[in-house]
């Protein structure tokens, strides 16, 4: 793409003020979490246990088993950096798994804490590089920890039937994706939702472009160094002020983070300081080289208006087909923002209307569906390659290939006076528009 016609670009990203979605809570119907919460009392039990690793780590787990042993249950999964809460056998949680429906469609719930966060021990690594030749118990990466979690489960959890499912949004959702290379045989299906695929693409680097207050807000409090395990969050730094777009505005050069907010305690916001390109350290954490062997089904999910992780699950999608040709590979895409798939009904964002409660849709009719047909042989598997929703027609639209084989690439370039046209323009000198960002205006 000719990008020759840009000649000055201000970005002022601190206007998304101190808001954080990485940490992506599910919602699922507004309004009936009290009774879905009753629910999941009268019908599971809970355990909580500590599942050992190949290299002697253990690994904080609750499991939640349906009460009723006349019939065995699939697992289904979700490690996660973003705790496990409610701790204790007594507290259960108002909502459990990925959707109301498959709530109450009864499945043998664990949730585990990954490796070096909150009650599992071990040190944690963000975005684990994947090891692809393995010689000994040390060589570890999130592959083996799902692994030996199943073939852990399998011979200690009763009344299942042999079948695990995984899911995950945002950086859980990069451990379900990492679980499925070199899968336990056990592993069935697997949906990673807005997955962080690559971190120079997704959340903190935009194609290279560093995403400020998104970094700053998440990493202050989820970088805190843990020494040992605990059920709580790290602190957040006092900002001051509950205006997010004046915080940061007062910030000034990205070095009084540090000297003001941090002191050089967060050593990850370091890493990304010492590494200001694409090197060995991003490219280490970049997955989607390494989605290969991958055995179980996939339905990989993402939302068109996600700015935090777009680029995740279309490219592990891709990734999927073209090394994994034989594998069953869905892939989802609805007018959603970043989790709004698990988040309201999916009705609207913002101002605009898209004609139904499509995230009611694909819960019931899209995710279920995937995980019943893959873990409870119930249903027919009628998922096409891909299921994305149109916006403007506002319709669900299916399709036997992604990108759709009758497409055609074309390029939009902004013209003068805010024009948009397909023709590019002229780059001579002076061919650029400027004016003053004023964000009360």
């Amino acid at each position: 793409m000719n990008r020759g016609f840009l000649r000055r670009l201000v970005v002022l990203p601190a206007l998304l003020g101190l808001t954080l979605l990485s940490s992506c809570t599910v919602r699922h119907n507004p309004g009936t979490e009290g009774e879905l919460g009753d629910f999941i009392r009268a019908n599971y039990d809970k355990e909580e246990v500590l599942i050992p690793m190949r290299d002697g780590v253990n690994l904080f787990t609750a499991i939640y088993t349906p009460k009723d042993k006349s019939r065995s249950y699939p697992f289904l999964m979700k490690r996660t950096p973003y705790t496990v809460s409610p701790y204790g056998e007594g507290s259960f949680p108002d909502i459990l798994g990925p959707s109301d429906a498959l709530t109450r469609g009864l499945y043998i719930f664990v949730l585990q804490d990954v490796r070096g966060t909150y009650m599992s021990e071990g040190h944690f690594v963000n975005m684990t590089p994947h090891m692809p030749e393995k010689t000994g118990p040390q060589d570890i990466d999130e592959s083996t920890d799902a692994y030996d979690t199943i073939e852990w489960l399998l011979g200690n959890v009763e009344n299942h039937n042999g079948r695990v499912g995984m899911w995950g949004i945002s950086y859980p959702g990069f451990y379900a994706a990492a679980s499925m290379i070199d899968a336990h045989q056990a592993l069935k299906a697997v949906s990673p939702q807005a997955p962080i695929a690559d971190w120079w693409y997704d959340d903190f680097h935009h194609h290279g472009a560093f995403f400020l207050p998104h970094a700053f807000n998440f990493l202050s409090s989820f970088g805190v160094p843990r020494p040992e395990p605990t059920s709580l969050r790290g602190p957040r730094p006092d900002r001051g002020t509950p205006d997010g777009y004046q915080f940061f505005l007062d910030m000034g050069p990205l070095g009084n983070a540090n000297e003001r907010y941090l002191n050089h305690g967060i050593p990850f916001w370091d890493s990304i300081f010492a590494h200001p390109n694409y090197d060995e350290f991003w490219q280490s954490r970049n997955l989607i080289p390494h989605l290969e062997k991958v055995a179980p089904a996939v339905m990989t999910v993402g939302g068109w208006f996600d700015a935090e992780d777009l680029y995740g699950p279309l490219n592990i999608y891709r990734s999927l087909e073209e090394k994994n040709p034989e594998v069953h590979n869905t892939l989802v895409m609805g007018p959603w923002r970043h989790g709004g798939w698990a988040q309201d009904d999916g009705s609207f964002l913002g101002n605009a209307f898209f004609g139904s409660a499509t995230a009611d849709f694909y819960r019931e009719n899209i995710e279920a569906a995937f995980f019943r047909y893959f873990l409870k042989d119930e249903g027919e598997m009628e998922l096409p390659e891909a299921y994305v929703f149109e916006t403007g027609k506002n319709q669900w639209r299916s399709f036997p290939d992604w990108p759709p084989a009758e497409t055609e690439e074309a390029f939009l370039y902004p013209g003068a006076d805010g024009s948009l046209a397909f023709e590019s323009p002229s780059t001579a000198a002076g061919a650029f528009d400027e004016w003053t960002s004023d964000p009360a205006n």
